[in-house]
Order: C-alpha cells, then sequence, then structure tokens
C-alpha cells in the first residue's frame, strides 16, 4: 500500500499537476488537503477518469479536504464529533488495501494565525476535540493513519531557523504539546522513523526564493498506529512537484507498506 498527503493549496489551480503526480506516483491512497472548492464545483468525473474513487468536503474557497482512492471508501465523516464547525478540514473513511482494512483521517488543522490570538485558541481547541477522537478511533481501528497538514512543526529539526521560529505560531510550545498528545495515544510520527536528519521540508513560503534556499518547515505528517508503524518499509518526501510551474507551497509526503 503506498498513502500520500499533499495540501494542494487549490486543487482548481493544481489539478493538472495532481493528475500527472498520480500517474508517476501511483498511490494507492491520496489524501489532499486545501482543495478550496464547493463540493458542487469538485472535479470528480477527472478524478474517476484518472482511475480513482474519490470522496470530498469542501467549501468555496477556503479549507476543503479529499480522498482520492483505489478501493471504495466505507464509514465516511466529514467532521469531527460533537463540533460544529462549518470549516470543512476533516475527512474520515476505512478502505480494504494490500495490507488489511485501513482506518484513514484526513486533516486540515487550523493554522492558529498568530499565539494569543482567538484563531490561536480555536487551534488548541480543535486539537483537543481531535485528540478525544483519536483515542476513540485508535481503540476501534488497529491499522489506523492520520495525515494531513498539521500546521505544527514537531521539533527543532523540522525548522530551517528554529531559533527564530521558536514560540511563535507552527512552532509555539503549547501547539506542540498538543501534537505530542496525539503521538502519546500510540501514534508514529512515520517520517521520523526512517530520517532522523534535519533540513528536510515539506513546506516553503512562496517569497524570498524560500524553496531554492530550502527554507522550509516539516509540517505535514503522516502519523501511524503500531500495526502500521511496523508494516511500513518507507516514508519519504517527494520535493519534485514543489519545482514545477505554478506549485503548491507544499509537497507530497509518501508512505509505502509491505
Amino acid at each position: 500500500m503506498r498513502i500520500a498527503t499533499w495540501n494542494v493549496n487549490s486543487l482548481n489551480v493544481r489539478l493538472p499537476q495532481v493528475l500527472e503526480w498520480l500517474a508517476e506516483a501511483k498511490p494507492d491512497l491520496l489524501c489532499l488537503q486545501e482543495t478550496k472548492l464547493d463540493d458542487e464545483r469538485f472535479p470528480q468525473d477527472l478524478i474517476e477518469y484518472a482511475g480513482y474513487r474519490v470522496v470530498y468536503s469542501g467549501q468555496k474557497s477556503y479549507n476543503g479536504v479529499a480522498i482520492l482512492s483505489r478501493n471504495p471508501a466505507k464509514d465516511v465523516i466529514t467532521e469531527l464529533p460533537g463540533l460544529d464547525d462549518p470549516q470543512r478540514r476533516v475527512l474520515g473513511a476505512t478502505f480494504a488495501t494490500d495490507v488489511g482494512e485501513v482506518r484513514v483521517l484526513d486533516l486540515y488543522v487550523p493554522n492558529g494565525q498568530a499565539v494569543g490570538t482567538d484563531k490561536y485558541a480555536y487551534k488548541l481547541d480543535w486539537l483537543a476535540r481531535l485528540r478525544d477522537h483519536l483515542a476513540e478511533q485508535i481503540a476501534a481501528y488497529p491499522k489506523l493513519v492520520v495525515v494531513g497538514d498539521f500546521n505544527i512543526a514537531p521539533g527543532d529539526l523540522d525548522v530551517y531557523d528554529p531559533d527564530g521560529w521558536r514560540g511563535g505560531i507552527l512552532c509555539s510550545d503549547a501547539e506542540r504539546e498538543a501534537l505530542r498528545a496525539l503521538l502519546d495515544l500510540g501514534l508514529s510520527d512515520l517520517y521520523r522513523g526512517f530520517h532522523d536528519q534535519g533540513e528536510r521540508f515539506s513546506w516553503w513560503d512562496y517569497r524570498g526564493n524560500m524553496f531554492a534556499a530550502n527554507r522550509g518547515l516539516r509540517i505535514d505528517l503522516i502519523l501511524t498506529s503500531a500495526a502500521l508503524r511496523d508494516a511500513a518499509s518507507d516514508c519519504r518526501i517527494d520535493t519534485v512537484p514543489r519545482a514545477w510551474a505554478r506549485p503548491s507551497d507544499h509537497t507530497p509526503v509518501v508512505a509505502d507498506f509491505a
């Protein structure tokens, strides 16, 4: 099984790149974030023509998540239980795969804007609600994978300038503690299981030639339960699409399971 996550920063703009990447990488599951399309405009026919089924939850101009898959989805959810929120940030489904039945949760975690703001408080509350949901999910599904744009750099290795970012949004203590609370449920940051070096990022600001200078953050994550962690054979960041014309500011993260 090959699963990937990619914040495409507008599927309307990046659809040709997604289709090209699908043809080259051939994932079994591709989880997208920031599709920025309401459901009526989602390009389902073109994705199905490329050989993928798709479930999605979107809104106009903002947020939006989708899961492209070889096999049909079942038990689909589009929000965290108990959270009445118009922002489309959550998509969960179960899939039959070559490694058995896998529960997938595709997330676009709130950015938080700046430490101390209302949006920062909303982010921390959202993450607390996510933890409660994941505690139930990991008990119900031995093979659980949680992917997406977490808008949190887990540690200093995941930041091009740790001192400059320390304490700020995406790198604050409270955000990192909220992420550790998810991992403490029994989830693993799969990329770190294969790579212990720094200067490996999944997001680079459009401004200031940041990608060419490799001044980025690793905020796109694949978290797995123990059963899938033990089955993993690789996890990597594919930087090639970030160098394409009119790219997303994020690039795919890919994991393979035996």
